[in-house]
């Protein structure tokens, strides 16, 4: 009987075992792309820890610019059955329109895009991920200028993160940035060096504090010239209203500029933004959800200082299947 027992205990510890890995793959299999266990793991590790230098104020800057545009852009997007993402762009601004079609392949750890344009330039980027524990590698560049070719290396750690950034050509310059800290509090620096003149390009610094309704920071740049601070804050739980401000002041010149702004989700497919300055300028978008990622965005702008100039206004319609 004892024995009976046991064959049965053992039996159904296979079976469990077997029914949770049958659920593991059949979870990647269901994935848009393949979806690899490293990769998950690198972007378990991205989100715990404290992000990189770029993500510093990167809150504060999408909400007073991301999407606001002056220009008539159409978009639209296709997939093919090989998996491969076709995007064509045509946009006009001014007197004077231009286009692109891009193509995006996904494959396990590898992401490969290229960009032709109408001025016959030719863009490509690699980028790799897990070629080394916990880094994403990214390579680019651009034909006819084949000195514009950058390679860039990012490590994610979950409590630093460290991203090395060099030109690919004869006289070859080299960002470098680190950040240490949390997801709630980080400190990062950033420099540039030109190894043909030997000296430094650019120096940045700066802080950011982020709670689950705020976030701020502080960032010091143009060589110690410019000091950037802003505050974002969401109005409520479900995140459907913010709040953002920031200052900006130039040490050379004493100039101080303010701008304050907001969003609000009017409903689950609509979100309206606004921004004002105190330089006198407003601008206000409206960005609708047509269907599923198809999205029409209708912004402008005038100046409030001077209302006998004309104001601009720009629209965006991107659609996808």
């Amino acid at each position: 009987m004892l024995c009976r027992n046991t064959n049965t205990e053992i039996f159904h510890f296979v079976a469990t075992r077997e029914k949770e890995k049958q659920n593991k793959t059949s979870f990647f299999s269901s994935a848009p792309f393949l979806v690899s266990e490293t990769s998950l793991s690198l972007s378990l590790s991205m989100s715990k820890g404290p992000g990189l230098f770029s993500d510093i104020g990167k809150k504060a800057k999408d909400l007073l610019t991301k999407d606001y545009s002056y220009d008539q852009k159409f978009t639209i997007t296709t997939y093919s059955d090989a998996g491969v993402a076709l995007t064509s762009t045509a946009v006009k601004k001014g007197g004077f329109s231009a286009g692109d079609v891009a193509a995006q392949y996904k494959y396990k750890n590898a992401v490969i895009d290229v960009k032709v344009d109408t001025e016959s330039n030719i863009s490509t980027t690699f980028t790799f991920t897990e070629i080394l524990p916990s880094t994403k590698t990214i390579a680019s560049f651009k034909v006819p200028d084949y000195n514009s070719g950058k390679l860039e290396v990012q490590y994610f750690h979950y409590h630093a993160t460290f991203t090395t950034a060099v030109a690919l050509n004869q006289s070859p310059a080299v960002d470098l940035s680190a950040t240490i800290g949390t997801p709630s509090i980080a400190f990062g620096a950033e420099a540039g060096y030109n190894s043909t003149s030997g000296s430094f390009t650019k120096y940045t610094a700066g802080i950011s504090v982020t709670k689950p309704d705020s976030s701020a920071s502080i960032i010091l740049t143009d060589k110690g010239d410019t000091l950037r601070a802003s505050y974002v804050h969401h109005l409520d739980q479900l995140k459907r209203s913010a709040a953002v401000g920031e200052i900006t002041r130039r040490f050379s010149t004493n100039e101080n500029t303010f701008t304050v702004g907001g969003s609000y989700m009017v409903d689950p497919l609509t979100v309206v933004k606004a921004r004002l300055n105190n330089n006198g300028n407003l601008g206000a978008l409206l960005q609708h959800e047509l269907k599923p990622k198809s999205v029409l965005t209708i912004s402008g702008e005038f100046d409030t200082k001077a209302l006998d100039k004309n104001p601009r206004f720009g629209l965006a319609l991107a659609l996808k299947p």
